[in-house]
């Protein structure tokens, strides 16, 4: 099992591009699925998650095709089996995204339940209402979602809780249903909007993404894209920012979007940090200034993102003061805090939320990644700790950062990816 070995207190500084939204790539390739003519789709990072995707859409019998080093063709006019099967689909939950598209397109799926996930429940129970709402008969047993619908039609969908995937499954569905589909409640992140835009750019008629109420009118088919360019990866933006500034250094994040990730911006001045932005681009710099410890709480879009809570937090537990970190988004997201512990930092949790103790330094040490951003929040500690850090089960690591270590390394980090 792979690990990075990261040497310590160096100062990062210079520049790098940012990579695609992994979190918008997933959702518009299970959507290709709905176009009757190849779809082309560009700025895709090579990701984990991004090759189980187009392993799913291969079972199915749909042609896929790497174009370029970040080209992905798909061609969904040779579906044959609406099937996403549990082995493909336990490595990872986005799988379930298939569900809506496969029913509209073919009139029957049969898509697995998501395994487990280490950081929370995400349960199912909105796409499979939402699914019977647009008339579908769904029914879920030996492990399996079985939804059949000779045509779908258009309904008013109350979301009882705001769901990113859910909002994503329904309005993917919905583009094909007889008639209008309004959902409220809905999701408002940029992922959102990209898939949206990547909708309409196929023959949708998808309006009000980026709020809370979307409303899609029904139309009889889709086409094909000649050429579709994923939105930059706010997440990732918002790791490297830290990277910088946990080390006291300076940075600037090319091909990005300001935009994208205005309340994390807003936290890293708060935290001291000076900050430019442009039209595609982001400077950072500390300017020789300790961080100040800053509290937030995680909540959906525009609020500040739960996939930005590890990292922050690693760059609080060194900070000047005490911050207040509350998780609402999912129940079990502080798998990094006993390995931040190891590593030197002041933290105690309490229910949904960890007093975080800023101290002088952190020290290197063998830690393990449990997930995705957890592992994230544990590269950045380890670039500002005195000494060596071994992070073991950097798998999760490569589900959502396209190479991590060569772009730390053009940063000047000390970091290898060992065996």
């Amino acid at each position: 099992m792979e690990k990075l070995r990261i040497e310590g207190g160096k100062k990062l500084s210079g520049r790098i591009r940012i990579s695609g939204a992994k979190n918008t790539v997933l959702p518009i390739l299970a959507a290709s699925l709905l176009a009757e003519s190849p779809v082309s789709i560009h700025r895709v990072p090579q990701l984990q998650d991004v090759s189980t995707m187009m392993k799913l859409l291969a079972t199915m019998g749909v042609g896929v095709v790497i174009e370029s080093a970040n080209g992905i063709a798909v061609d969904a006019t040779t579906i044959s089996e609406p099937f996403a099967p549990y082995e493909l689909v336990k490595t990872m939950r986005a799988s379930i995204l298939v569900l809506g598209p496969l029913l509209a397109r073919t009139g029957e799926a049969k898509v697995s339940l998501p395994g487990g996930c280490a950081i929370g429940a995400r349960p199912v129970n909105l796409h499979v209402d939402g699914m019977r709402a647009l008339g579908a008969e769904v029914k879920v047993e030996e492990g399996y979602i079985y939804a059949k619908a000779k045509q779908l039609i258009g309904a008013h969908i109350l979301l009882d809780s705001i769901t990113v995937t859910g909002t994503q499954n329904l309005m993917m569905a919905a583009t094909l249903a007889k008639g209008k589909t309004t959902l409220e409640n809905a999701a408002r992140e940029p992922e959102v909007v990209d898939l949206a835009n990547f909708l309409n750019a196929m023959g949708a008629k998808v309006s009000g993404a980026g709020s809370s109420i979307i409303e899609i009118e029904g139309v009889p088919s889709l086409h094909g894209v000649d050429e579709y360019k994923v939105i930059a990866d706010r997440i990732e933006s918002g790791t490297y920012l830290i990277a910088a500034a946990i080390t006291g250094g300076e940075i600037e994040l090319l091909d990005t979007d300001p935009k994208l990730l205005e309340a994390v911006l807003l936290k890293l001045e708060e935290a001291g940090a000076k900050i430019i932005t442009g039209d595609s681009s982001i400077y950072l710099s500390m300017e020789g200034r300790r961080a100040q410890a800053v509290s937030f709480t995680t909540a959906p879009h525009p609020a500040f993102p739960t996939d930005m809570q590890a990292q922050f937090m690693a760059f609080n537990s060194i900070a000047d003061g005490v911050a207040i970190v509350s998780e609402t988004i999912f129940e079990n997201r502080f798998m990094h805090v006993p390995e931040l512990i190891r590593m030197g930092a002041d933290l105690q949790i309490d229910g949904h939320t960890v007093i975080v103790k800023g101290v002088d330094k952190l020290t290197g040490a063998k830690v393990m990644a449990t997930d995705l951003r957890a592992s994230a929040g544990l590269v950045l500690a380890a670039l500002a700790a005195e000494g060596e850090t071994i992070i073991d089960r950097i798998y999760h690591i490569d589900r959502g950062y396209e190479t991590i270590e060569e772009k730390l390394m053009q940063l000047g980090a000390d970091i290898e990816r060992q065996p």
